[in-house]
């Protein structure tokens, strides 16, 4: 199955665009039941698989202990890797169509509510040697809910402050254009005009986000800074990129905002992902409710 396995994940590379993280996944999955076909039932054929077998490697997988949402991911691969190998005609049918996805508990994503953001922001010191695009990295992460690598890898060709939007590539090497609020533009044109060309160096690129030495910040760094900037804030909760992206869905639904352009804007897929944010809101009215409601 080893030639198999290697041909679909340049499939999913090369004709899908999936993600590098995603593909390493993948294969891992793959790899890891292809393992054991091998030296628990001696199969090396794809087209010898059978969906009692697949069953009965999940099970092995359940009884020691993993998680139903990492089993969900084994079962996803190996739905879509057995769909690819039929319609490729290199097994005479898909025995893993019938598999059904565990049931997975949704946790509530954390989220900074509006007067913690604001104790970010207000405690940054933008006379600091790095303040100015640190302000900027804040500002930015909570304007437009960008995840942590779309925000490193975000370019200047990209960014319009003029239109209030930047161009970005999410997952599935998918672009989207996302509005840039007024007060993250203003931090980004100061960070741009006074502080980003004392990083610039000789092989300095496009990025927007710069380390001293002139080159892109790694998502590393940028966790470093939040946690840091949350710190000096006072916080007591653990702060990270994700929590800005998170916050930034949230408000937005609170204020009133479509769950439909927040999805487009989150460049979620499935607005089912999007609707998790419905859960959030309606966690926290139910919160007030019991706190400030005389029968509560």
């Amino acid at each position: 199955m080893e030639a198999e396995i290697d041909e679909f994940i340049m499939y999913l590379a090369t004709e899908r665009g999936l993600s590098d993280a995603y593909q390493i996944s993948t294969r891992h999955s793959l790899e890891e039941f292809a393992s054991w076909l091998s030296k628990v039932r001696e199969i090396t054929d794809p087209g010898a698989v059978t969906l009692d077998l697949i069953t009965e490697y999940l099970g092995t997988r359940k009884r020691k202990g993993l998680a139903a949402a990492s089993i969900k991911l084994e079962v996803v691969a190996i739905k879509i890797f057995f769909r690819y190998l039929h319609i490729r005609k290199k097994v005479p049918r898909d025995v893993a169509e019938v598999l059904t996805l565990p049931r997975v508990e949704r946790y509530l994503p954390e989220t900074l509510n509006e007067i913690q953001v604001e104790q970010i922001l207000e405690s940054i010191d933008t006379k600091a040697p790095r303040g100015l695009r640190d302000r900027a990295i804040v500002e930015l992460l909570y304007a437009s809910g960008l995840r942590i690598s779309e925000l490193t890898e975000a370019r200047l060709e990209n960014l319009s402050l003029e239109e209030g939007v930047i161009r970005v590539t999410g997952k599935g090497n998918k672009t989207r254009l996302v509005p840039v609020g007024r007060k993250a533009c203003e931090a980004i044109a100061t960070y741009l005009q006074n502080q980003r060309p004392e990083f610039v160096k000789k092989k300095t690129g496009s990025h927007i986000f710069l380390s001293i030495r002139g080159g892109k910040l790694t998502r590393e760094r940028v966790w470093q800074i939040v946690e840091k900037l949350a710190k000096r804030a006072g916080l007591e909760t653990h702060v990270y990129p994700h929590l800005f992206r998170h916050s930034f869905a949230t408000h937005l639904l609170t204020n009133g905002a479509d769950l439909r352009v927040i999805q487009e804007m989150l460049g979620h897929a499935d607005i089912s992902t999007t609707e998790i944010y419905t859960h959030v809101d309606q966690a926290r009215m139910k919160s007030v409710h019991h706190k400030f409601h005389p029968r509560g």
